[in-house]
């Protein structure tokens, strides 16, 4: 019995001092970037869609997948027989109309004609009234010859005014006729514009990147104009359309650096620019996205539109500053531990330089020391931007914690007995700001 409680006695003990054993890692000075990884696809930076206005068969199909294309050149040709009869059609329609033009300007001469003639019936009555009235006046004739040369000379003047009259509908209808001559040239010019529709040419100088019909298939066009083909306008200057998580998208802006990788050629990665942080915001499956745009040089056109690329922007980056493992400040020590001589809070007074400190960091922190006595001691820090496995440590000179906090200083990270992750887990794949949960 006194063997066991011996063995229990110091198995006991064995596992006290396991417990009380943790791992460190120290601090370091050094660079340190701010970034925020995404995923997105490569697109070209321009590419333009081809379509059709017109419904018909495909008779012709010129181009392929990958084919370089110049500007104006024919694609594909839809059979064209029932535009060109349209265009006939309308022709003789437009020949009808100017023969009309012809015969109501005919009209009109004739009209023009008639006035002459009542013109000169109506200045011959006049000229017998005045003849005649004046043989009244020496009694050489009755007064009822006279009267008749007066009702001549109104009658006369009657049918000249119906005659004008007649010029006036004349006019009128050459101008109608004239007007139908317009309306039947802009319906030849239509029939000719859906004519010329029928040749499918490309509006730009690329490369076919996507071909949606074969030669036979017909096509309708309705409302929407039907997709025929896609063409990239330029593949050696590409962009990739990343979407960025709201919570990160105020960091971004444009000039911002990035790089990204493709699964097509691993080990490789890919510098570009942010050019854009579009504002349409994307609601999928309720995350809402935003898209930033990074255009890049596609030397040798080896990315290839449509491939998923992994993007890492750099939002922030700080050089020669004092770095701490963001293992050491997710870091837990269950027994509560008095804090360290002359640890920092927020109900301390800070020094000037330690204001301007506090004016650029994300939050508050906790760092774990061992002291002189191999127990831990908890630190009140401020910490700054993070790359997800070291986080920056904002410590002025004037501050207490800088003689005690420095390159070299070990922190713990971890515990050695139990070999589990600390509180908080390991550090964080996405380079995105780190915040402790204190």
């Amino acid at each position: 019995m006194g063997l066991l409680a011996a063995g229990a006695w110091w198995w006991g003990r064995t596992g006290a001092s396991d417990a009380l054993q943790y791992r460190t890692a120290p601090l370091s000075r050094g660079t340190l970037q701010a970034a925020v990884a995404a995923s997105g696809a490569v697109n070209p930076v321009s590419q333009v869609s081809v379509g059709t206005q017109v419904s018909g068969q495909i008779r012709d199909l010129l181009v392929d997948f990958n084919s370089e294309v110049k500007a104006g050149q024919l694609l594909a040709q839809i059979d064209p027989e029932t535009f060109e009869y349209r265009v006939r059609s309308a022709q003789a329609d437009v020949d009808a109309a100017r023969a009309a033009v012809l015969t109501a300007q005919a009209n009109q001469i004739a009209a023009q004609t008639q006035v002459s003639r009542a013109q000169v019936d109506l200045d011959e009555a006049r000229r017998d009234f005045d003849r005649k009235q004046s043989l009244v006046e020496k009694q050489f004739i009755a007064q009822s010859e006279a009267d008749k040369a007066r009702a001549l000379v109104n009658t006369s003047t009657e049918a000249l005014k119906a005659v004008q009259a007649q010029v006036g509908v004349a006019q009128a209808q050459v101008k109608t006729a004239q007007a139908n001559v317009a309306q039947r040239e802009a319906a030849l010019a239509q029939a000719r514009v859906d004519l010329a529709r029928t040749r499918i040419t490309s509006p730009v100088d690329g490369i076919v990147i996507k071909r949606a019909i074969e030669r036979g298939q017909t096509v309708a066009s309705s409302l929407q104009a039907p997709e025929l083909f896609v063409i990239a306008k330029n593949l050696s200057d590409m962009q990739v359309d990343a979407a960025i998580d709201e919570s990160d998208v105020g960091r971004l802006k444009a000039g911002q650096k990035a790089s990204f990788t493709v699964d097509a050629f691993p080990g490789q990665t890919f510098e570009g620019e942010v050019r854009q942080v579009r504002k349409a915001a994307q609601n999928v499956a309720n995350v809402v996205t935003y898209v930033a745009v990074v255009r890049f040089s596609n030397v040798g056109d080896r990315l290839l539109p449509g491939m998923t690329a992994n993007v890492r922007i750099v939002t922030d980056q700080r050089d020669n500053v004092l770095k701490v493992p963001s293992a050491a400040l997710r870091m837990r020590i269950a027994t509560p531990l008095p804090p360290a001589d002359a640890p920092t809070t927020p109900n301390q007074r800070q020094a000037p330089a330690a204001r301007a400190d506090s004016a650029r960091v994300a939050s508050n922190g906790r760092l774990y020391v061992l002291g002189a006595d191999g127990k831990p001691q908890s630190l009140g820090v401020r910490v700054g931007i993070s790359d997800g496995s070291h986080t920056e440590l904002l410590l002025a000179p004037e501050n207490p914690l800088a003689a005690t906090l420095k390159e070299g200083t070990e922190v713990i990270v971890g515990s050695k007995a139990s070999g589990t992750v600390p509180t908080g887990g390991g550090a964080r794949s996405s380079a995105a700001h780190v915040r402790p949960p204190f």
